[in-house]
């Protein structure tokens, strides 16, 4: 465990145990919702791959537009 995470945990330890029991759920929810988006993530890597390799074809083939981020 971190020393920062220690301190936190510890600053939360004098707190009453109801507002120990809302930052615990705030973390545990927190966790669970970095996990769905790692998986997310790593399950759309084919998808995501498809597309940028569709996206280089098109540009290749001169099927893309200049653009100027600035004019966005």
């Amino acid at each position: 465990m971190t020393e920062l995470l220690k301190k936190a945990f510890d600053e939360a330890a004098q707190l009453p145990a109801d507002q120990q029991d809302a930052i615990a759920s705030l973390l545990l929810e927190e966790l669970k919702s970095d996990r769905a988006w790692s998986q997310a993530f790593d399950r759309s890597q084919d998808a995501l791959q498809k597309l940028a390799d569709e996206a280089i074809r098109d540009h290749k083939a001169g099927k893309t537009d200049k653009m100027d981020p600035s004019s966005l």
